[in-house]
């Protein structure tokens, strides 16, 4: 009887152990605690300005968690979290038709259209250097060409514990972050 009660002591917690593992590591759970809201838009312009979608789905998550009248405590407003100078400074760059910088703080198309120009044209101005274009849409892309210019940071992932800015070295992270799980969990072509 005692021997029988122990082996129940031991195969039920291994059981849970197995169960909690599987059921962590399925998809619709990655998904729950994962989202992707606006999708519609974040596909259209991640393929107007040859984008992963993913990324911008990580930006968005990190700069705002998808809420689309976010204001930071330095001004940045809307979903992609744009300063209202730099949304101003991108609208003279293209013709993006009706869009307003006043518009970025409050719908997602726009904020989304400008958020992905940017970060494509950062890429442009990075040589397509990914970890590189973060911290420039984080920090400002005059800030990071002076330490890459400096030799304070070499530009890559792996030694961005040399960005001297805690806030911007935190922001790639978390973008990385969020970018690696979502190309766990979605399909970039449908982000299903």
């Amino acid at each position: 009887m005692k021997k029988r009660l122990k082996r129940k002591r031991i195969v039920l917690p291994l059981i849970l152990i197995i169960l909690t593992g599987l059921f962590v590591q399925s998809e619709w759970l990655g998904r729950w605690i994962y989202p992707i809201s606006y999708k519609e838009e974040i596909l259209m312009n991640a393929e107007k300005y040859e984008l992963d979608p993913l990324i911008i789905a990580a930006i968005i998550r990190v700069e705002s968690n998808y809420k689309l009248e976010a204001v930071s405590p330095k001004g940045a407003v809307g979903i992609m979290q744009i300063m209202p100078e730099t949304a101003d400074w991108i609208l003279r760059q293209e013709d993006f038709g009706n869009l307003k910088a006043k518009d970025v703080g409050k719908e997602a198309h726009a904020g989304i259209t400008l958020g992905s120009w940017y970060v494509k044209e950062l890429q442009r101005q990075f040589d397509e250097n990914l970890v590189v274009s973060l911290a420039a849409y984080n920090a400002g892309p005059g800030k990071v060409r002076q330490w890459l210019d400096d030799g304070v940071w070499n530009g890559k992932e792996q030694t961005l514990r040399d960005i001297p800015y805690g806030e911007t070295r935190h922001y790639v992270q978390r973008v990385m972050y969020y970018y690696k799980k979502y190309q766990k969990l979605y399909d970039s072509d449908t982000l299903t």
